[in-house]
């Protein structure tokens, strides 16, 4: 396991993440993304195959099938991992690697992958599945004087005077 744990602390060495690990062929991971301004991602090297495992959202408040349906569709493009919902229908990105292919090169393309899909996916599923509560924060910080500014990647569907 040791040899494990050295090839992904050096991929993740490499790449300047930030990261700990709690426990040999344990890391938790921190991905700076755009969008998604953080994803937390855990590998986990079982007894035959590294896991990863991230968090992308909570459960959606509403449009519920038309928001899973935006996740299945894109399944069927991604590379390592899949979104997958756990029991409360919180939104993950899970996958399984071989330990015999866990190499840097992987390990930089695996994670790659889940901030890409992480990132890219998270404004369009915050607007299908949270477009009301964004509303409702937009006209609660403007009647209170609030910033929206953290806000503006939905101000085409929350701003009334758009």
């Amino acid at each position: 396991m040791s040899e494990l744990h050295d090839t992904i602390q050096a991929a993740l060495d490499e790449n300047g993440l930030d990261y700990t690990s709690p426990e040999e062929g344990q890391f938790f991971v921190v991905l700076p993304g755009t969008h998604k301004l953080a994803t937390n991602c855990w590998l986990v090297a079982g007894k035959h195959a590294l896991l990863v495992e991230a968090f992308v959202c909570r459960k959606p408040d509403e449009n519920v099938e038309e928001f899973y349906r935006f996740l299945l569709r894109r399944n069927s493009r991604l590379y390592g991992v899949s979104f997958s919902i756990d029991a409360a229908g919180d939104v993950y990105l899970v996958g399984r690697l071989p330990l015999h292919s866990v190499t840097p090169d992987e390990v930089d393309r695996l994670l790659g992958s889940v901030l890409q899909y992480a990132d890219e996916s998270f404004d369009p599923l915050l607007e299908i599945g949270f477009a009301g509560s964004i509303r409702r924060e937009w006209a609660w910080r403007q009647k209170n004087g609030e910033s929206t500014r953290n806000l503006q990647a939905f101000a085409r569907f929350a701003d009334p005077d758009r």
